[in-house]
């Protein structure tokens, strides 16, 4: 059986966690923090800056979250595919979990960093500059999302976007400003394989350093 190494509140185990669940393979999380030094071990040893997640198959170690969505699409997608055969959709699709990754995920994850560096205090110049880069994404996607279909089904689109606007909308809102944004988050959440990680993530929301909003 294959073994995720991560944690239900990380949004970037989120991304393999969705892959896995909308594919259905049988898989066991290996949750990651201080009472389970050895599994803390195994993701220390993968990849050179210790990072979760980290999928287990075998003896593969196989880290970063977009590289175990894409092994598991080309090992386990079946019906399910998450990545497209056809080499330009394939780029089209790795292009935009880059959007994700480094102008969503990354400005929340600065935001994170903030609170978390310096809780009473946290630099309001730093959080202002990751809410203006967020803004202005949440602006670009706005636009894309007149031409990308909604769609109920998981690709590696889907994987990089529910847990980072998941996130992202807790720290800076997305609101009534962009409504196909706000929409398709909602809607995103709705699909079972993110559902399950929200629900599984509950009990850790107390510990979000900005405070977690009563919603979602």
């Amino acid at each position: 059986m294959l073994a995720l190494y991560g944690h239900p509140f990380s949004s970037y185990t989120w991304k393999a966690l969705i892959a896995l669940h909308a594919c259905e393979v049988p898989f066991e999380l290996r949750v990651v923090d201080e009472d389970r030094p050895e599994h803390c071990a195994v993701v220390q040893g993968a990849g050179p800056v210790g990072k979760f997640p980290v999928l287990a198959d075998g003896g593969n170690l196989i880290f970063e979250a977009t590289s175990i969505v894409e092994y598991v699409a080309r090992r386990f997608g079946g019906e399910a595919m998450l990545m497209p055969e056809e080499a330009d959709a394939a780029t089209a699709m790795r292009m935009l979990d880059r959007v994700f990754d480094n102008y969503v995920m990354a400005p929340m994850q600065a935001i994170v960093g903030e609170h978390l560096r310096n809780p009473s205090a946290p630099d309001a110049t730093r959080i202002a500059e990751a809410q203006a880069l967020l803004s202005r994404t949440y602006a670009w996607l706005e636009g894309w999302l007149e031409f990308y279909p909604v769609l109920d089904h998981i690709t590696l689109i889907e994987c990089a976007a529910a847990p980072s606007l998941f996130y992202a909308d807790w720290v800076h809102p997305i609101g009534d400003r962009f409504p196909r944004l706000a929409a398709w988050r909602a809607h995103l959440l709705k699909l079972g394989a993110v559902a399950r990680c929200v629900e599984a993530a509950r009990p850790w929301r107390e510990s979000f350093p900005p405070g977690a909003p009563d919603r979602d």
